[in-house]
């Protein structure tokens, strides 16, 4: 589906830009779903960047850690954001797309999770939903309690010990489209995803937008507004001095 294949597009851009030469440290996908992501960057990061037994996923549903096994052909295993099963550094950058904002995830705790088991150079790429006010009958189907801004993600990360390196929005184009279809007074009647496949056609103009979006985003621009926040932060160390 366009959406899905568009972040997914999206965090393995930030990956080659933010994060190259993966080999030296392991990947963890912190919340992968049916491994989609993994499978993903499996296919499309450079050879020897990040070899699958170097990719790691976690996610808190047991039979969706059986899904993305069998998807990426990578290490999966089930467990908490808050508690994350894994030693102090071990992974070379943490990638989490719509995590932190779940009921029953504390972003906080999750956040010094990631810090936690990340190396000296280790890099946190997050993507979440934006804007409280876009709240709608799609978060409560997915159990998204929060929604957020560039600035609340910035200040989230520096609270927790990053420095954010690169933050935008996206998903633009596409905006005035998604306020309508999710804040007409019809559209909170039932409580449903709009994610998912659409007709063809609809499908091709979908994945064009969001691919223009691409190229800016690979060429530094921010998005000044949209319906998902994307970011980059860097660990630092308890003395301040940034490893990036």
């Amino acid at each position: 589906m366009w959406w899905f294949a568009a972040l997914h597009a999206n965090l393995a851009l930030l990956c080659r830009r933010f994060a190259p030469g993966l080999a030296a440290n392991r990947l963890l996908d912190a919340g992968c779903g049916t491994g989609g992501l993994l499978a993903r960057l499996s296919a499309t990061l450079p050879d020897g960047d990040a070899p699958k037994g170097d990719m790691i996923g976690l996610d808190a549903d047991p039979f969706a850690c059986e899904r993305a096994r069998a998807k990426s052909g990578c290490r999966v295993c089930a467990g908490s954001v808050n508690a994350l099963p894994f030693a102090d550094g071990a992974f070379g950058v943490v990638i989490s797309a719509d995590v932190l904002c779940h009921d029953g995830v504390d972003e906080q705790r999750a956040l010094a999770q990631f810090h936690r088991v990340l190396c000296d150079r280790g890099i946190l790429i997050l993507n979440l939903p934006a804007y409280d006010w876009l709240m709608s009958a799609h978060d409560r189907a997915v159990a998204n309690v929060r929604r957020y801004t560039r600035r609340r993600v910035v200040l989230l990360l520096e609270g927790a010990g990053f420095r954010p390196m690169f933050t935008s929005y996206w998903n633009t184009f596409l905006f005035p489209l998604m306020v309508l279809t999710r804040k007409l007074p019809l559209s909170g009647a039932s409580i449903a995803s709009d994610v998912k496949l659409q007709a063809p056609a609809i499908e091709a103009l979908c994945r064009a937008a969001t691919g223009i979006e691409r190229a800016l985003l690979g060429h530094g621009w921010r998005l000044p507004f949209g319906g998902s926040v994307i970011a980059v932060a860097a660990k630092q160390t308890k003395q301040g001095r940034v490893h990036a």
